[in-house]
């Protein structure tokens, strides 16, 4: 199993995760022809070089905007930071979240990429609107519609792509102390929209009495997190660091691990699940999408018979223990159910790899299955499959017969 551990002791920001993954390895020409892909490219300049602190070298990335505006002020090496407290020289776009959206869909980003960048936006969004008590609709997102933002963000996911890791682990992430300066006056550290997306995420404050992780830092974090622990029990077999703006005591760096483990991936989890024989079979499919959305592992439907012989579905849901409460209140709020019952499971799962083949139609990614170090399945990613059976006009089974054949002549040779 390859694992990306990130060891937050100095927290996390947008930038400081970019140049970690290039020191990780993730090439910088891949990354800039990618983030060319957005109709923000005239905007900005990306510079990125090496750079050290308190002896650690490592990768530091910053973004120089077209059109800087002279009134930020600065404290502590950040610009002037908004309600959520960003590390970067903004540019007061006034993107909301329905522009971003379709920048990021109309582009030519890959499926993944869109999907995982668009779910770091999300978090950004919600944390603001609910500052601000507003709808989501109505608040237009000065800091995540800034271009240093929309970077961070898509650069992140295009950064884990890219890696092809089977599972990303955080520590508790240090979020600083301290206050910082807001558009609106003085906040205590973390800022408010940074301790509104981190919800669930165990954090600690450090020795540093400064902001350490920005908004953009904990979408990523909650976005990408598969696990939050300070253990690591993996060998190692890279070790990166991505260079922050400040001096501190303690180094302003974020360091990040590659390693492997041969491990079989257990986990516990909980299942929640409420019989309903009284409600419309069309609001099946909402509802199960609004699961997904706010983190469930999986959901499915089981007809069953209840009492008096009446037809009925069992709606069973599969998550995280920590997510108990608020799923079993979107239950409650979404469907007829009157009652929810829930038990501990053991998840095992085979490790599973994704590896990139190329085709005479294009790149095919392929998801592998493996145990004890074999790969024992293998199956071709259906949205690439899709896009090339779209943009080719042929049957999609002629695509997964296409990737199937050429994997197992891999194999064999």
């Amino acid at each position: 199993m390859k694992i990306l551990y990130y060891d937050c002791f100095s927290g996390i920001s947008g930038d400081m995760n970019l140049g970690a993954m290039l020191d990780l390895g993730v090439n910088e020409d891949y990354l800039r022809r990618e983030l060319k892909k957005l109709p923000i490219h005239k905007e900005y300049l990306l510079e990125i070089k090496r750079d050290e602190r308190k002896g650690i070298t490592g990768t530091k990335v910053t973004i120089h905007l077209s059109h800087q505006h002279d009134d930020h002020h600065h404290v502590d090496g950040h610009s002037h930071t908004s309600p959520l407290g960003e590390d970067h020289h903004h540019e007061h776009h006034h993107r909301n979240l329905h522009h971003i959206e379709n920048m990021v869909k109309d582009s030519d980003l890959s499926p993944s990429v869109k999907s995982l960048s668009l779910k770091m936006f999300m978090e950004i969004a919600k944390a603001e609107a609910k500052i601000h008590g507003k709808s989501i609709e109505d608040v237009h997102f000065h800091e995540v519609g800034a271009v240093d933002s929309i970077l961070d963000i898509v650069g992140a996911a295009l950064c884990y792509d890219a890696l092809e890791v089977d599972k990303v682990i955080f520590s508790p992430i240090t979020v600083g102390g301290g206050f910082v300066d807001c558009a609106h006056g003085r906040f205590p550290v973390p800022a408010p929209a940074t301790t509104e997306i981190l919800m669930g995420i165990p954090i600690v404050s450090g020795d540093i009495q400064k902001e350490m992780t920005t908004p953009t830092g904990a979408a990523i974090a909650k976005v990408l997190g598969d696990e939050f622990s300070p253990n690591k029990d993996f060998t190692i077999t890279k070790v990166a660091y991505g260079i922050g703006h400040r001096d501190n005591a303690i180094p302003n760096v974020l360091r990040v691990f590659l390693g492997e483990s041969l491990e079989v991936p257990r986990e516990k989890a909980k299942i929640i699940e409420c019989n309903i024989d009284d409600m419309n079979p069309e609001l099946y499919q909402y509802i199960m999408d609004k699961l997904l959305d706010k983190g469930a592992m999986d959901v499915y439907l089981t007809p069953i018979t209840m009492k008096k012989s009446r037809p009925a579905m069992k709606l069973s849901v599969l998550c995280n223990p920590n997510l108990i409460e608020s799923l079993t209140t979107l239950l409650f709020q979404e469907t007829t159910t009157l009652g929810i019952r829930s038990y501990d499971v053991d998840k095992v799962m085979m490790e599973r790899r994704i590896v990139k083949l190329e085709t005479s139609y294009g790149p095919v990614r392929v998801k592998l299955a493996v145990h004890q170090g074999k790969v024992v399945k293998w199956k071709p990613e259906y949205e690439d499959c899709k896009i090339i059976a779209k943009n080719y006009e042929i049957p999609i089974h002629q695509v997964y017969n296409l990737v199937q054949q050429l994997y197992a002549t891999q194999l064999q040779d």
